[in-house]
């Protein structure tokens, strides 16, 4: 007969051997999927964002964003998002040196990591203008290298140059069955930044949003 304390040491040994099994399913050190936006919090988030005239470019700087950040030897936070967004990458210690990667934006694929831009969802000077020449560089910097929030993405450089600094009111992406989760994105890092936008961006995040459903990218 097994005693009480054999059962609880049994038990034990079970939620020990669960807790390990469920911590060994993704090695610690494989890149993360892309955060979401939200989803169907887009809508709310997006009404408690402050609208605001677009602040001055004065002062204006990119390197008073730091990026990228060293994340190892010879390798930074864009290897981080190239490695995360891509397929059969290739690394030398951690440098992205080869994969295959489709920008979401227009379709486009590139098979050598120069041809790939990382881009920021919000741009750093449309960030300036909606509160960010506020902070400091520190702020500024986790801002510019943020992997948490929808915030860094690997593109197609063209489609990144198009882009520019531009909110959703001036550049859409090519891609129209991206829109829902471009807004989302887009409302999601501004909601978490405490960033502000013009009437005119909230207008086209609204237009975009609408008839979205909880995780559509469509």
């Amino acid at each position: 007969m097994r005693t009480r304390s054999g059962s609880r040491a049994a038990v034990t040994a079970l939620v020990a051997a669960l807790a390990l099994g469920v911590a060994g399913c993704v090695p610690p050190d494989e890149p993360e999927a892309a955060p979401s936006g939200g989803g169907g919090n887009a809508a709310q988030q997006l009404g408690e964002l402050t609208v605001a005239e677009a602040g001055s470019m004065k002062g204006y700087s990119r390197s008073r964003f730091p990026h990228w950040r060293n994340t190892g030897k010879n390798c930074d936070v864009r290897d981080t998002i190239l490695q995360r967004d891509g397929e059969d990458v290739k690394l030398s210690g951690c440098n992205v040196v080869g994969g295959r990667w489709e920008s979401v934006y227009d379709g486009r694929s590139a098979a050598d990591p120069s041809d790939v831009d990382i881009d920021h969802m919000v741009p750093l000077a449309n960030a300036w203008r909606s509160g960010a020449d506020e902070w400091d560089d520190a702020k500024r910097g986790d801002f510019a290298n943020d992997t948490t929030r929808p915030q860094l993405f690997a593109v197609s450089a063209s489609s990144n140059r198009s882009k520019g600094d531009q909110d959703p009111s001036q550049w859409k992406p090519a891609n129209r069955s991206y829109w829902c989760q471009y807004a989302e994105d887009w409302v999601a890092v501004k909601h978490y930044w405490r960033l502000t936008v013009t009437s005119a961006e909230k207008s086209a995040l609204a237009d975009m949003l609408e008839g979205c459903t909880v995780g559509s990218n469509s």
